[in-house]
């Protein structure tokens, strides 16, 4: 088994500044979707972990997020994909839980569901929270500069050591080819 993690709004789905609330707005990044389908056929196990504060906010429900998570499943399976499963911190940053990334707790959760180390797994992301939670875990932080990537790679600096791709698709393309 390879395992992938990836973090959900602007890897997979367009970011919003006034967070994903509905699954109308829940739009893929082109090329996000069939990029899941290559992991899935290639035999990779795909997950998510996602911080949702906008549940600890008040500003959505958690029936609304499995509507949301619903389309999304939707979406992979219909290009051929498959993912294994979605894990979500509902908490906003005041409330100091160990699953809301930064903190490791929902790559633990993922490593305790399918019994398999993190260490040098890839965990692709747009936000320096991504970053620090795969290198709390050993994991292999890969940023990609949709979403919020961009502005996190300028203000890590032009020293930051870090796997960069231009998006989901060309990570993938990355990850297949080492295979």
């Amino acid at each position: 088994m390879k395992l992938v993690i990836l973090d959900r709004d602007g890897v997979i789905n367009e970011d919003s500044e006034e967070f994903i609330k509905s699954p109308d707005e829940w739009i893929p990044i082109h090329g996000s979707i069939e990029a899941i389908g290559r992991l899935e056929r290639a035999g990779w196990t795909v997950t998510v972990a996602t911080n949702q504060s906008g549940i600890g906010r008040g500003l959505i429900d958690l029936q609304t997020l499995h509507a949301i998570h619903q389309k999304m499943h939707a979406a992979v399976t219909a290009a051929a994909g498959r993912l294994h499963g979605v894990f979500f911190c509902p908490h906003v940053p005041e409330d100091g839980c160990v699953c809301r990334k930064p903190n490791p707790g929902l790559l633990h959760q993922i490593a305790e569901r399918f019994g398999y180390p993190l260490e040098r797994v890839p965990l692709i992301g747009d936000s320096l929270r991504d970053i620090e939670a795969a290198r709390a875990v050993g994991a292999r932080p890969i940023l990609v500069r949709t979403g919020k990537g961009t502005a996190t790679l300028e203000a890590l600096g032009a020293d930051a050591v870090i796997e960069v791709g231009a998006d989901l698709a060309a990570v993938v393309e990355g990850l297949l080819a080492e295979a």
